[in-house]
């Protein structure tokens, strides 16, 4: 038996040309979703911005009343609190009683806390609302946002959209990369050519979703996702030459 044969195990074969086909079909499916997600972010996007831009109803009147656009508020008593609970997350529900003959209705709050976990049968509390939404629940001095708070649909859009671009933009760039290593019959690739632009791409993907929850500004967004990109993808470009060095040095 010669010898290298048994200190190292053979290489891996060429990505045939199912595999290239499959990364470039994954890869442009992420990419239309993600502009499909992008094209419906404007009205999630003006409604977030005409949220933060209203103002109470009781520091102005007329037709803002009358429409709901000011920040309403009332009392409403609780009725009973429950949490919903699927394969995937638990969901918070609440329902409240407004009294004056309305009818009780449900409110499925966002997180668990500081409200909702205090919340028991009989308590008091006020009610927020904006357009007929009821966007947030207030005990005492806490409050505590619901899950059809303007700027939620937005932000998760957002945040989707741009890890599905960059997930989708790493499987293209992997589809010509290996589609130009069999056109030169280039030896089979290292597993840490694989392996570290995936790592990267998880990366820039969590710095996007990151930065998507913590801020509402666009162009924040935009520039933190860039950088995070760019820094992500250069760290793998040069850990990947290094690691081919090494090996072949």
């Amino acid at each position: 038996m010669h010898p290298a044969s048994s200190s190292s195990s053979p290489p891996p074969e060429r990505s045939g040309p199912m595999g290239v086909t499959l990364a470039a079909v994954v890869g442009s499916a992420m990419v239309l979703a993600a502009a499909v997600l992008f094209a419906l972010l404007p009205g999630p996007l003006s409604e977030a911005r005409e949220f933060r831009a209203a103002r109470s109803c009781a520091e102005i009147g007329g037709s803002a009343v009358e429409n709901g656009d000011c920040l309403a508020e009332w009392p409403a008593t609780v009725v009973s609190t429950e949490t919903g609970r699927t394969r995937k997350a638990a969901s918070n529900w609440v329902t409240l009683d407004p009294g004056a003959g309305e009818p009780p209705f449900r409110l499925r709050m966002r997180g668990y806390g500081p409200v909702w976990e205090k919340l028991t049968p009989g308590d008091r509390v006020t009610v927020f609302t904006w357009r007929d939404k009821v966007w947030g629940l207030g005990a005492g001095e806490l409050r505590q946002a619901t899950t059809a708070k303007p700027g939620n649909t937005a932000t998760a859009q957002l945040a989707v959209g741009l890890a599905l671009l960059i997930f989708g933009a790493v499987f293209l760039r992997g589809a010509g990369w290996l589609h130009r290593r069999r056109a030169v019959r280039a030896p089979a690739a290292r597993t840490s050519q694989v392996v570290v632009p995936m790592a990267a791409a998880f990366l820039a993907a969590g710095i996007a979703v990151t930065a998507a929850v913590t801020t509402d500004r666009l162009w924040l967004v935009l520039v933190v996702t860039a950088a995070g990109c760019a820094a992500a993808w250069t760290a793998s470009a040069l850990l990947v030459r290094r690691l081919g060095g090494r090996r072949t040095g």
